[in-house]
Order: C-alpha cells, then structure tokens, then sequence
C-alpha cells in the first residue's frame, strides 16, 4: 500500500512504476491482483482504442498525476484515479457483439472500498475514494441527458469539481485523441461544472427563503 501511494503521489509517471510492480510480482496477491486483473477486461474499442481496461487506467493515473494539484486531496484523488473502473471486473458483458460495463461505477463502489478495507484503517480516506469511484460516470451521464444522472444524491456525497477532475482524466485518458477533441471534452468538463455551481446557487436560495 505505501508503496504504490507514493508511486501515486510522487512520480511524474505513475504508469511506468506500476507496470514494474506488475512484472516483478507485487501484484500478484489480493487485493492488488484485481488492479492486476484489469489487464484481462477488453473495452468497447469504439471508445477505448487504447485496449484493455488496466491499459486506460495506466493513461488516467499519467493524467491525474498532472491534474492532482487542482485536487483538495491529492491521495483521495490518485487512488480514486487508480481504482475508478475497478468494477469493470464484475459488469463488463459482451451484448450484441458489443462490449459494455454497465453499472460499473456502483458496483466499483463496493470492490473500492473492499480493496481499501484490506490496506488502511482510515475510515475517511475510503469513503472519500469509494465515492469518487460511484460518482465519476455523472459528467458523461450530465451530457447524454441519461436518467442515471442524479445531482443530488451526488453532492450529498462528493464535492462536484472533485467528480469534474476525476471525469476530465477518465475521458482524455484514452487512444488516439486529437487536440480538438481533448478541447471539446475538456468543455464538457467546464458545462459540467457551470451547471452544479447554478445548482448550488439554487439551492442556497431556496434555503434562505424565509419560512
């Protein structure tokens, strides 16, 4: 556990670090051997040319590395970072010759926090990771107009730009996207956010009303 957190916190390349822990056997045994697992789960390459799952989760934890310093925890956000598709393990299904992972996120929940039970006893830093992992699909759901989108519940769990930065990672770290494509999901990334913080204001106004 120390030592992938400080591959997480301190490299400038968490990718190459944890493709070394693989070849030399340190995630052989549970529960890094489900990190390890992702290797063997094939994504829809219509989204995801890059390959298999643990090959997007090597390019999100590069991007996130970037990406920590605008974070207000940066070891919530890596490991967040590092297990946001864990649950691809459990949903991915082939429907129609086509490869999904519905419910992925939910079900990463539980996986997230059954990993982390095994490796810390702090109780705060695994619910904040395991609820950055239910929540990181709501930026995609947001602008798909998909009924699995659900603002409330959301913020009652997670702060929303935390959710933002996570899903700005999740999104560009894929194969072969151009400049303008980075720039357009980075935009939906930004209509995201404006939506939750008039969201916010709403709310704060309806509870100011006077009874």
């Amino acid at each position: 556990f120390e030592k992938i957190n400080e591959i997480l916190l301190k490299s400038l390349k968490p990718s190459e670090d944890l493709e070394r822990l693989i070849i030399e056997g340190y995630l052989d045994k549970e529960p890094f051997n489900k990190i390890k697992k992702l290797n063997n789960i094939e994504q829809n390459p219509k989204y995801h040319p890059e390959g298999s799952v643990l090959k997007h989760v090597l390019l999100v934890v590069d991007l996130a590395s970037e990406y920590k310093k605008y974070s207000n925890d940066e070891k919530v956000f890596m490991w967040a970072a590092l297990l946001h598709d864990i649950g691809k393990l459990t949903t991915t299904r082939v429907r129609k010759n086509r490869i999904t992972s519905y419910n992925h996120d939910t079900e990463g929940k539980d996986i997230a926090m059954n990993i982390l039970n095994e490796l810390t006893d702090d109780e705060e830093f695994k619910q904040k990771v395991s609820k950055l992992v239910r929540w990181h699909m709501q930026p995609l759901f947001y602008d798909k107009n998909l009924p699995f989108f659900q603002p409330q519940d959301m913020i009652n769990d997670v702060e929303y730009k935390e959710v933002a930065l996570l899903s700005l990672c999740d999104r560009i770290g894929r194969g072969n996207l151009d400049e303008d494509r980075i720039k357009e999901e980075k935009e939906r990334i930004e209509s995201f956010k404006a939506y939750f913080e008039k969201y916010r204001q709403r709310n704060e106004k309806i509870y100011q009303c006077p009874a």
